[in-house]
Formats: structure tokens, C-alpha cells, sequence
């Protein structure tokens, strides 16, 4: 991951800001099935962020989203997954003692970030740049029923950078066991926007 900031002059160029009508009412929640056509780039449009496909989407519905509200006052999204025993990380993390990977969860929470910019009308192609801080609580295994999410969107730069700042918590059956801090994810027109320059030639 790449730590930015909107002063950083490596990256090739913003995102389209706003394309959707901001005076059009938007949907606040989300079935598994619209999530799936975010990924395919059927349910905002081609040119938006778009959710993992397959097995790296770990999110089942989105059952609240909002440009107000949350903890600073600019915007909030709640989520879910819903757990089962065959889910297939448990099989191979870790053999005889299955638990849910803990980068899953935290991967969850910038794909949230980046949802919440799609669905807020920004174009671009979502990359994650970085968290500030992760705390582990608890952990996720096969018992569990539901994992949810709460997002609250802290900041989101629409200058040369764009880019939203938020900060999140995974609940297991209520429980908050997962807190992350400083969550930041840019959208760009490039894929290969965060390449790293090519070294200069010997002198």
C-alpha cells in the first residue's frame, strides 16, 4: 500500500468527480445481488469504483448508507456478511483451527470506502493507500453468525488526489472485535496509477 496525500505528485492525474446527479435521491441499502453487479460495473456504470468479484467480496448486503450522519458528520454505511462454516478461508486458515483472516475483515472496510465513493458519484478506478492504525479484539470462527461492518467517512479530497479518509469497526454477532483508523482509498483513471517512477538512468 502506498501512504498519500493529496500533495503527492506521483500519481497521474484525478479521478472524474461527480458525475452522478446530486440532486437525485439515492438508494440507502444494497442486496448481495447489486454488490455482485457493482463488481461487474452494471450497477453504477463502468467508469465507477467497483466491489471484488467471487470469493474476495466479503460483504453479503449493505443495510444503510448515507452522505450524512456517522461519527464526524459526513456520512456512514453499515454492512454484513453472513458467516458459515463452509466459507472457504477456513479451510486453509488455519488447518484444525479455522479462523477468518483478519486482512479479510480490514480489506472489507476499504471496499466499503470505495463503494461509499462510487455510490457518492465519483468516477475512477478504487485503489486502497493505506490505514493508519488496526486493533484486534476477537476473532471471526465458524460459529459465528454475522459479521457487521459500520464505516463512518471522516474526509473525502476532491482535488488532484481524490480520495476518501474513513475510519471502521467489524462487530461478530454484535461484538466489536476489529477497529481501524485513518482507512484511505484514491480513485484513478490509470490502472497503473501507482507504478512507482522508473529509475533514472546511470549518470
Amino acid at each position: 500500500m502506498s501512504n498519500a496525500s493529496s500533495k503527492d505528485q506521483s500519481f497521474n492525474g484525478p479521478a472524474i468527480v461527480n458525475d452522478l446527479d446530486s440532486a437525485a435521491p439515492r438508494q440507502s441499502s444494497f442486496s448481495r445481488e447489486e454488490l455482485i453487479a457493482c463488481g461487474e460495473g452494471t450497477l453504477f456504470g463502468p467508469n465507477y469504483p467497483r466491489l471484488p468479484s467471487g470469493q474476495m467480496l466479503m460483504v453479503d448486503r449493505i443495510s444503510q448508507i448515507s452522505l450524512t450522519g456517522g461519527a464526524h458528520g459526513r456520512g456512514v454505511l453499515h454492512a454484513e456478511l453472513d458467516i458459515d462454516p463452509s466459507l472457504w478461508f477456513f479451510a486453509c486458515h488455519f488447518h484444525g483451527d479455522p479462523v477468518m483472516p483478519g486482512c479479510l475483515g480490514l480489506d472489507a472496510m476499504w471496499q466499503l470506502v470505495g463503494f461509499f465513493m462510487a455510490w457518492s458519484g465519483h468516477c475512477g478506478l478504487g485503489r486502497a493507500l493505506g490505514v493508519d492504525e488496526v486493533r484486534f479484539f476477537g476473532q471471526v470462527q465458524p460459529h459465528v453468525k454475522q459479521v457487521s461492518y459500520q464505516i463512518d467517512i471522516k474526509r473525502v479530497i476532491t482535488r488532484r488526489l481524490v480520495m476518501a479518509t474513513a475510519e471502521g469497526s467489524l462487530a461478530a454477532d454484535g461484538q466489536k472485535i476489529y477497529t481501524a483508523s485513518g482507512l484511505r482509498v484514491g480513485l484513478f483513471e490509470a490502472a497503473n496509477a501507482l507504478q512507482p517512477p522508473a529509475p533514472r538512468p546511470p549518470a
